[in-house]
């Protein structure tokens, strides 16, 4: 009996141990870590959940777009390095990505994909048809994205669709509707994403022209500084007239002017190329979401 007794506690040590190993690899894997991902993916739908609301949205619409925002960028970052799988174990920066290494299987990848998507289609189920229509575009944009760096040199502008159909669909949820100011916003962060994933891919160039891969990092060359530096202008000019449309007031308006010198922080950091800095000058765009999001709320108060 004490025998049966210790092969019995024996096993249950080694279930814990092996629950605990997976439930570590399974976060890295969803980059649980590495949050800037989702919230890049969160400010935006923000903006939009406020301006479609003219203030603080129900808690209904938080509790469906915040969690989702997390379920579908979880899913991304699977389905990514599924596809990415034979090219990540050359790259410095994504070597020890649990696919990549074998800790994940293909097949457990998949069946984390098909949760990860079931959870965030089921809260979309809870608003309307309009919605529930558009995050099927974002479920074929989101498995189309991971291909487009081995055909175009112009993958991030299809990431930028990724990060920006939660926009669309904030809008839809809302109001019943698309209006046109939801697709200037949707512009403006597509320009937005063009500038932060061009410093995350500058921070891959000298990997991915080794290895084949294709990012607008590698389009632009030399000229990425001037051409991100013309990129955020532009942004800053599509963010003022949302400011305009929307009835925004001086907070939206300061708001501006701190993502005005953030950029210039982030054209300093990216000045020598160096792929650390450029890495830093990726993560600096949290702060432009947060402080763009920052604005538009005080200004619905």
């Amino acid at each position: 009996m004490a025998e049966h007794q210790n092969r019995l506690r024996q096993s249950l040590t080694r279930y814990r141990q092996t629950i605990k190993v997976k439930s570590a690899v399974y976060a890295q894997l969803i980059r649980l870590d590495k949050p800037i991902g989702w919230l890049l993916l969160l400010w935006p739908t923000l903006w939009a959940l406020w301006i479609a609301n003219a203030g603080m949205p129900t808690l209904h619409l938080l509790a469906v777009f915040v969690p989702g925002v997390f379920l579908t960028r979880s899913a991304g970052v699977v389905v990514n390095d599924l596809v990415d799988r034979d090219f990540d174990r050359y790259v410095e920066r994504t070597r020890n990505r649990p696919v990549s290494t074998g800790r994940v299987s293909e097949k457990e990848a998949r069946g984390i994909i098909a949760v990860l998507m079931l959870c965030a289609f089921l809260l979309v189920l809870t608003t309307n048809l309009l919605t529930v229509l558009l995050s099927i575009f974002a479920v074929c944009i989101t498995v189309l994205y991971p291909f487009m760096k081995r055909y175009t040199y112009l993958p991030q502008v299809f990431l930028g669709f990724a990060f920006s159909w939660g926009i669309p669909m904030a809008f839809a949820a809302s109001t019943g509707g698309v209006p046109a100011i939801a697709w200037l916003i949707f512009a403006a962060n597509m320009l937005w994403v063009l500038i932060f994933d061009t410093m995350y891919a500058m921070v891959d160039r000298e990997d991915d022209l080794r290895i084949g891969l294709k990012s607008t990092a590698i389009l632009l060359d030399d000229a990425d500084r001037v051409i991100i530096g013309i990129i955020q202008v532009m942004f800053i000019a599509a963010l003022y007239s949302i400011g305009r449309q929307a009835g925004l007031g001086p907070a939206y308006h300061a708001a501006l002017l701190c993502v005005a010198i953030l950029f210039i922080y982030q054209q300093h950091l990216i000045y020598d190329r160096k792929p650390g800095m450029c890495f830093k000058a990726f993560l600096n765009n949290n702060w432009v979401g947060m402080v763009i999001f920052s604005g538009i709320a005080l200004s619905s108060v």
